[in-house]
């Protein structure tokens, strides 16, 4: 349990975004609140969309790269432009799950090129008439407009998002979203009172950004070389998660559990558990401050999962 000083560092907070204000203004307020140095976003809402928006406070901002890489899930209401049988809009939704392609809206502040999105899966929830209720799972950078725009197509009548909402960004849920008010509210209480209790359940350590991604345990020894920039070899592994993938992002760890670095792997799990020696992952985002572990390396216990 980290003193509530060194949180107001290194935090994430879940805010439950209300529709009107952009994604920069919520994190600018967050900011101002607390009276953070930086305050950035895991993932861009636009204003009339509402819903989970991760806020990350000073250190912890550089996972937000990893969080905006996380699946999301949305609750929409699509809008067909004509009458449509619900065989034929079910046929249209399984069509559309799995592997996409999508090019960026003409507004969008990205380079309008082809992209592969994965939709993992398209709930139809609710229909009123042309008013079709969805839950849709997806990876990050999915353009929800674009997929209904798509959709319309599909389905000779044309479509457009109506109505938008984020329930899932990345490890967080609209289940543990507070509010800006929430914030302003737990925050009074503890200048005033000094009573920690509602701001700490807000204010989140930087670890749970980081909840989705594999993880790679270091021994003690290995995690100051790390501090400093150096890529992870086999050697200092202690265990690590059998969700290890070749390729993908992962998270290194102390044995505590505190987050020392990013990195992408190198090796599946299976690899790593089998090689004695050798580079296991590429460092490519160090958090943990130099010196916070001794600059000592001596070797130690085999890896485990």
């Amino acid at each position: 349990k980290r003193p509530i000083e060194k949180l107001l560092k290194a935090c994430v907070l879940n805010i439950d975004k209300p529709r009107g204000p952009t994604s920069h203004e919520i994190a600018f307020t967050v900011r101002e609140l607390l009276g953070a140095e930086q305050a950035g976003h895991g993932g861009t809402l636009d204003p009339a969309v509402s819903g989970v928006l991760p806020i990350l406070v000073d250190e912890a901002t550089k996972c937000a790269e990893a969080v905006m890489k996380g699946g999301k899930e949305y609750v929409c209401v699509m809008r067909l432009h004509g009458e449509v049988s619900n065989e034929k809009l079910e046929e249209a939704l399984k069509l559309f799950t799995g592997e996409i392609y999508q090019v960026p809206p003409v507004r969008s502040s990205v380079s309008r090129r082809i992209r592969t999105r994965t939709i993992y899966r398209i709930e139809l929830l609710e229909r009123d008439g042309r008013n079709v209720l969805l839950r849709i799972a997806c990876s990050g950078g999915t353009y929800i407009r674009k997929l209904c725009s798509d959709i319309g197509l599909y389905l000779k009548c044309g479509a457009h998002m109506q109505e938008l909402r984020r329930t899932r960004a990345g490890p967080f849920s609209e289940e543990t979203a507070y509010t800006l008010l929430d914030l302003y509210a737990a925050l009074k209480e503890y200048r005033e009172t000094g009573n920690e209790g509602s701001l700490r359940k807000i204010l989140r350590p930087l670890e749970e950004a980081v909840q989705h991604l594999p993880k790679i345990y270091l021994l003690d020894t290995a995690v100051d070389a790390v501090c400093h920039g150096a890529n992870l070899a086999v050697s200092g592994i202690a265990k690590l998660e059998d969700t290890v993938r070749k390729g993908e992002t992962v998270a290194l760890m102390t044995l505590k559990g505190e987050l020392v670095a990013l990195g992408k792997s190198l090796m599946n799990s299976s690899e790593i558990l089998e090689k004695d020696h050798g580079i296991a992952v590429d460092t490519e985002r160090v958090i943990m401050e130099r010196g916070t572990y001794p600059p000592i390396w001596k070797g130690g216990k085999r890896r485990t999962r």
